[in-house]
């Protein structure tokens, strides 16, 4: 390899940024903390965003770069006797406050990128919150269907034991064979929900597998929202919104920029012209200014001025969205949790007491089997509502998390 390319070779690694070091991969019990931890160091998405944030301070800083000036050399005649030669120094000026004009568009460029980047971060912990929570559903799932699996197992044995004595038919045996395997195929339909569940919440940092054991967390634990009026009042700050307002200010500012470029600018010269035929040297000053007679920027006045017009428009339809998708969200929590709370305190209970009882008359003969499974059934079906009712209302509460940029244990108080 040629020694130069090898010197442009070093010096291009030297420079090169430092690729993020993979995330050291959780084992055991993953708290909600660890997992919002991992994806926001870790989350493409971020990355992405902060990138952009580090492109947009490049733009600002060029932004206030002046003028270059420009050395020209003019040479009159080819013959050495009369030949004249002039060197001069140009520098262009610029006027009507184009330079601080351009670092206004740039400053709120660059406040727009940190708007998408806390909006990044928004995104990654409400679907951190969101994953984290169904794989606490699928985890209580699973147990639920392991217990059924257990339930259906002393259900068989008991329904054997009454046909050996002879006091219940055949096929109540038969039933409760049946009743094991279809318990059988739902835990395993259980134990893929969970891997699939870790699998969604590890792809949140960007692993392929997850190596942490079990997520530790209570989907049950009751929670209690703000009042909806304070929350309204914290959707002004929410990233969506203060993203759209950077723009509109983004447009506000090249409004003006557009404006100053209407002002021609001037360039000064200066320099020094040598005479051969005379024999001296002469200073040679100038001016040059641009006559605005064809090209006012009027069309980019009037192209900057509707985008500024639009702007202010897209942030009060951005403004009034938001606000109805978290009045959605909050509307969303609010049955959810009222639906949870009744399967928890009245539903649940009811029915188990109404299993147990069925179960302890089958045992002395006083029910059928089919009794008992109905039972089982009402059981098993109000557990797995009172699940999907905690599901809705954490997802719900991972919307309002999304819109208004801040994680929901900033909102929400633990119930005693």
């Amino acid at each position: 390899m040629h020694p130069l390319i090898w010197r442009l070779a070093v010096a291009a690694l030297a420079i090169a940024p430092a690729r993020a070091q993979p995330p050291v991969e959780p084992t055991g019990a993953l708290t909600l903390a660890t997992a919002r931890t991992l994806a926001q160091a870790f989350h493409p998405a971020i990355a992405a965003a902060q990138h952009e944030v580090d492109a947009a301070g490049g733009a600002q800083l060029q932004a206030g770069a002046r003028p270059n000036p420009e050395l020209g050399l003019l040479v009159e005649d080819t013959r050495s006797a009369t030949r004249a030669t002039t060197l001069q120094l140009n520098q262009p000026i610029e006027l009507g406050g184009k330079r601080a004009a351009r670092l206004a568009v740039a400053g709120r460029a660059r406040d727009q990128a940190g708007a998408a980047l806390a909006a990044a971060r928004a995104d990654a912990g409400a679907s951190v919150s969101a994953a984290f929570d169904d794989l606490l559903a699928a985890q209580d799932a699973l147990a639920l269907a392991a217990a059924t699996r257990d339930v259906a197992a002393r259900t068989g044995a008991v329904a054997n034991k009454r046909v050996a004595a002879g006091k219940a038919s055949p096929v109540e045996a038969t039933r409760a064979r049946i009743g094991v395997a279809e318990a059988d195929v739902a835990l395993a339909q259980a134990e893929g929900q969970v891997g699939a569940a870790r699998r969604r919440l590890a792809a949140t940092w960007g692993a392929h597998t997850a190596h942490f054991d079990h997520a530790e967390g209570d989907l049950g634990a009751p929670v209690r929202l703000p009042p909806v009026a304070s929350l309204l009042a914290r959707l002004d700050q929410s990233p969506r919104v203060v993203q759209l307002r950077a723009e509109q200010e983004k447009r506000g500012a090249q409004v003006s920029l557009e404006r100053a470029r209407r002002t021609p600018d001037i360039t000064l010269s200066a320099g020094i012209k040598r005479d051969a035929q005379l024999g001296r040297d002469q200073a040679v000053f100038g001016v040059a200014i641009p006559l605005p007679l064809f090209d006012r920027n009027q069309g980019n006045v009037i192209e900057a001025t509707s985008r500024a017009a639009r702007a202010r428009v897209d942030l009060e339809a951005g403004l009034a969205d938001a606000t109805v998708l978290l009045l959605r969200a909050v509307d969303a929590w609010t049955v959810a949790e009222r639906q949870a709370a009744l399967y928890r305190d009245e539903v649940v209970p009811g029915a188990r007491s109404a299993y147990e009882a069925t179960a302890r008359g089958f045992e002395f003969g006083k029910f059928a089997f089919l009794d008992v499974l109905d039972a089982q059934r009402t059981l098993l079906g109000a557990r797995e509502r009172q699940l999907r009712a905690q599901g809705d209302a954490r997802r719900a509460l991972a919307d309002i998390e999304r819109l208004l940029g801040v994680p929901v244990s900033t909102l929400t108080e633990v119930l005693p």
